[in-house]
């Protein structure tokens, strides 16, 4: 099993034999390692292996059942999470415009309205991610695309220093994509740390310096190169195809790191 490789970086995130769950029924086990400040890392493994419940984590939302994470400092504010597409609820009558302007609750407050300064910057948004015609359509009379390049929008307001996204490319377009992974590329340059959640391995590969490879517990994590080997994506599908649902203790089997 890979230990994410060395890098005289600071880290953002850290984690310390972190191990994750629901109803004390383990989800992630015991993981360690450092997420370096500003890096691109894709986390990835088979459907149930982990991911989403790690970023959960990551963002409050999930307490360790043991372990810890160290945010080195971050506060809220400073992490942006878009979780998948399917656990957001499309049907509250909200326009394109204001819930972009969302990312700007921070700023704002929950019952400030927006001044002229603020208008334009959700304008600039939108029309960064190509939607300045659609400000006043109501978000559930959008094509999946749409939607997403409407949260990314409202991330871009958010001005975080942490990203996670949970699969942000599920149910849409190619064109889409691309657009997107522009936007993760800019980040990335201006130095904030992003983290997300992917299936499709040929993206990882072309974009994402770094990969985090789960099935349950780290089975390789460094440079994606060195990660996405075949002989680890088998792995990751072994493992995946083994896991008792029924366990009910955390069991971690130091045989199984040498396989």
């Amino acid at each position: 099993m890979s230990t994410p490789s060395t890098q005289p970086l600071v880290p953002a995130i850290s984690f310390d034999n972190l191990t994750l769950g629901y109803d004390r029924h383990p989800a992630v086990h015991h993981i360690t390692g450092d997420v370096a400040q500003g890096v691109l890392l894709a986390v990835v493994g088979s459907n149930g292996a982990g991911k989403s419940t790690l970023l959960k984590a990551m963002v409050g939302e999930l307490k360790p059942l043991s372990g810890r994470i160290d945010l080195h400092g971050h506060r809220k504010h400073d992490i942006a999470y878009l979780p998948q597409v399917v656990e957001i609820d499309r049907s509250f009558p909200i326009s394109v415009f204001d819930c972009v302007a969302m990312g700007l609750w921070r700023e704002i407050g929950a019952s400030g309205g927006l001044d002229r300064t603020g208008s334009e910057r959700v304008n600039e948004a939108l029309a960064a991610v190509h939607l300045s015609g659609l400000a006043g359509r109501p978000v559930g009379a959008l094509s999946g695309g749409q939607f997403q390049r409407v949260l990314f929008a409202r991330l871009l307001l958010q001005d975080a220093k942490v990203i996670l996204l949970d699969e942000p490319f599920r149910a849409v377009d190619a064109r889409t994509i691309a657009d997107l992974i522009g936007l993760i590329e800019r980040w990335h340059a201006e130095g904030r740390t992003v983290i997300a959640v992917l299936h499709d391995i040929e993206l990882v590969r072309r974009y994402f310096p770094q990969t985090l490879l789960l099935a349950r517990e780290v089975l390789a994590w460094g440079p994606t190169p060195e990660v996405l080997t075949p002989v680890n994506l088998d792995l990751s599908r072994r493992f995946n195809e083994s896991y008792d649902e029924s366990a009910a203790v955390c069991e971690h089997d130091e045989a199984r790191q040498t396989a």
